[in-house]
This record gives C-alpha cells, structure tokens and sequence, in this order.
C-alpha cells in the first residue's frame, strides 16, 4: 500500500521580494509557515523556514526510524536516539543546490559495542528513504555517538 502526503504552497511576488507559506495538507501539523528567498539563502533564517530546513527535518526523522528498525532487527533496540540533520545549500555554477545533508546521531543501546552502533548507524543513512531519493545527488555522511 502506497502512503501518499501533500503539502502546499502559496507564493506572491518576484523570486528576491515575494514571499510564500507552506502548508501540511496531508496531516495539518503545520499551517502557513513562511518562506522567502532572501531567508532561504542567507545564514541567518530569523523565524522563517526554508525548503532546505523541511528537507533537513525530513532525514533526521526517517534516519531516526531507520535506524531503530534496523537496531531492533539486530537483537539491540534503542532506548533512545538523538539525531540531526544539517542540509546545505550552496551556488553550485550559476545556480543553486542542496549539496549535503550531514547526520549526527548519539544513542543509548544495551548490549552494542561502538562499531556495532557505527555499523548500524552507516545501514540507515544508506538504507532510509529520504537517503535513498537524496543518493547520488547529495553528499551524505554520518557522525555515530553511542552513549555509555
């Protein structure tokens, strides 16, 4: 069975004055969040979000359960998990991409050495789904802390 989720957005105005909000039709979690181009490509996003920060938001949650599953089917389920996801944006030529989405994930597993949480943490950054739709476009790394 196909899961399918919908946002949408409504922009007005040129690409460097004009401003958006986006919506989450599917669920409704969130409702007219702005966005604009000049908070998009500067360093300091000031209250308002960004495609990129979704993106980033995005692969931290889907790496997160990846991650479980994946430690759940080795015998070693978490008893907790904190990740984050940091996507940059860049001028790649004469234009602009997402070029990276760098993971970090610390961790409280019983039982489970460091290589063993290194391991299962390099399997869910290439085996979660929004990696996988990133994969060969983006560079993806992984920084594994496993908690004592």
């Amino acid at each position: 069975m196909a899961a399918v989720r919908q946002a949408t957005v409504s922009w007005s105005g040129d690409l460097p004055s004009g401003k958006g909000q986006v919506s989450a039709a599917s669920s409704g979690a969130f409702k007219q969040l702005e966005v604009s181009w000049p908070r998009r490509s500067e360093a300091d996003a000031n209250g308002i979000t960004s495609p990129e920060e979704l993106l980033a938001a995005s692969h931290a949650a889907c790496y997160a359960m990846a991650l479980s599953a994946g430690l759940g089917r080795g015998g070693n389920p978490p008893q907790s998990l904190n990740v984050s996801a940091r996507v940059t944006f860049d001028r790649v030529g004469d234009g602009f991409k997402v070029v990276s989405s760098a993971l970090e994930v610390s961790g409280k597993v019983a039982n489970l050495d460091d290589a063993g949480f290194l391991k299962a943490a390099e399997a869910a950054k290439d085996g979660c789904p929004i990696s996988q739709a990133l994969k060969g476009n983006v560079e993806l790394s992984v920084k594994a802390t496993l908690e004592k």
